[in-house]
């Protein structure tokens, strides 16, 4: 299994510990996977997104999809039926499962089955605390509360001595 080395984007960001991990985790399930159900991603506009899977032969009781720590599964569970004789078999007719890792505030909002396509809805909802935001400059002359811990460490090393 290929790794990838991420040592310089640890240089200059902060908070992607998890990146690695994911790329890694990544590569490793697509050695795996065997491509059924076929599958497309769609974005929708900036903040949507849907994930369609062509699941033919499925009813809605026989598809479980769940969302669990940014991971979203959709399972597909037909069991194996013997009856008929086939001269040939284009049509896949098997159990399956399908994992998809899903970004930070990324959010699951419905499910349709229509003509044997699922399409999964997903939005970006951006929470208000890590929006954009804009840092007044303080030019009055006095030091920003930020700054005022270390005088409160000078007074308390006064006081002991």
């Amino acid at each position: 299994m290929n790794t990838i080395d991420l040592t310089p984007l640890y240089r200059s960001s902060v908070g992607f510990d998890r990146l690695a991990s994911l790329i890694n985790q990544t590569l490793a399930s697509e050695t795996n996977t065997n491509g059924y159900p076929p599958y497309n991603i769609e974005m929708l506009d900036e903040n949507r997104y849907a994930i369609t899977l062509a699941v033919a032969g499925f009813s809605q009781e026989k598809i479980d999809i769940q969302v669990d720590k940014g991971m979203l599964t959709i399972r597909g569970n037909k069991p194996e039926k013997n009856e008929a004789k086939f001269l040939h078999r284009g049509i896949a007719n098997r159990t399956f499962e399908r994992k998809f890792n899903l970004a930070d505030h990324i959010e699951v909002t419905g499910a349709d089955l229509v003509n044997g396509l699922l399409t999964i809805s997903l939005v970006k909802e951006t929470p208000e605390a890590i929006k954009p935001k804009t840092i007044a400059i303080n030019t009055n002359g006095q030091l920003s509360e930020v700054h005022k811990p270390e005088e409160k460490i000078e007074a308390k090393g006064a006081n002991a001595a």
